[in-house]
């Protein structure tokens, strides 16, 4: 593989703003994606979540419920440790766009009427990390010091 796009990959242009940004939202994702996944935290997990996705015409609904499921939950925990973290956001905005889309904007704004805003800040969340990546105190940045 090209040198240069692993060091593209793996580089930052953020210092510890990053980690207190990747955390958080990293702990999140694994959460929800605990319960598409596992059913864990009061989820339904795959079989219902599939279920779910398949009556708002995402089909087929088991496997859109593990890539759901698995993009948020694996990207989560890479998010955590800062590790391919842009790749991990990029596919964690693009989980976000879906439910935005899917699921949310015909409810208006706010969460209590099960509208976008939850969504759309994780989407600006995941968009923030992909475009600056991981910061200093990460996995990347570990690596790219290493493979340097």
């Amino acid at each position: 593989m090209d040198n240069a796009l692993i060091q593209r990959t793996l580089s930052s242009n953020a210092g510890l703003a990053a980690l207190v940004l990747r955390v958080p939202v990293g702990i999140i994702l694994v959460a929800h994606g605990a319960q598409k996944l596992f059913g864990w935290f009061g989820g339904y997990g795959l079989e219902g979540t599939g279920q779910f996705m398949s009556s708002l015409g995402l089909e087929p609904g088991y496997l859109m419920a593990l890539l759901a499921g698995s993009a948020e939950f694996f990207g989560g925990l890479a998010l955590i440790l800062g590790l391919l973290t842009r790749p991990a956001a990029l596919v964690s905005a693009f989980t976000m766009v879906v439910a935005l889309f899917s699921a949310h904007i015909g409810n208006g704004l706010f969460m209590s009427n099960n509208g976008y805003e939850y969504a759309l800040t994780l989407l600006a969340a995941t968009l923030a990390l992909a475009i600056q990546g991981a910061g200093t105190l990460s996995l990347d940045s570990a690596l790219r010091n290493r493979l340097a």
